[in-house]
């Protein structure tokens, strides 16, 4: 498929005072949550949730601080999520892609909406009958 970038902004999304950011992030639809660098923890002020496990692509296992509440908007959509705080550069996995209703065009190496919810992103909700 080769490598995709995707355009974005984060902002806290309890903090309206504070400036958001803008970031080209790696998107890896194998990592599940975002991921982003210390110092963009650091400017957008989050807090700290927990610790947690984290099984890196070479199989070692890390403790990582999770933090919340990131707002994540791209392509006119948005969420709210959580973040690991890892690397160098902003992850975007599978979690928050799902949630803002995304998919990768590999051929075209890019992230789009889903082309059977182009207005608003979809979501599947079942209950029991």
């Amino acid at each position: 498929m080769g490598v995709v970038y995707a355009d974005l902004r984060l902002a806290n999304d309890a903090r309206d005072d504070l400036e958001e950011l803008d970031a080209s992030a790696l998107v890896d639809t194998g990592a599940l949550h975002l991921c982003i660098p210390e110092h963009m923890a650091l400017q957008l002020q989050l807090k700290d949730l927990e610790t947690r496990e984290v099984v890196l692509a070479d199989g070692q296992r890390k403790q990582i601080r999770y933090v919340s509440p990131v707002r994540i908007e791209m392509l006119g959509r948005q969420c709210v999520t959580g973040a690991l705080v890892l690397g160098d550069q902003v992850l975007l996995g599978a979690i928050p892609m799902e949630d803002m209703d995304l998919i990768v065009e590999p051929a075209r190496r890019q992230v789009s909406v889903n082309p059977l919810a182009p207005n608003i992103p979809m979501s599947m909700a079942k209950g029991l009958s």
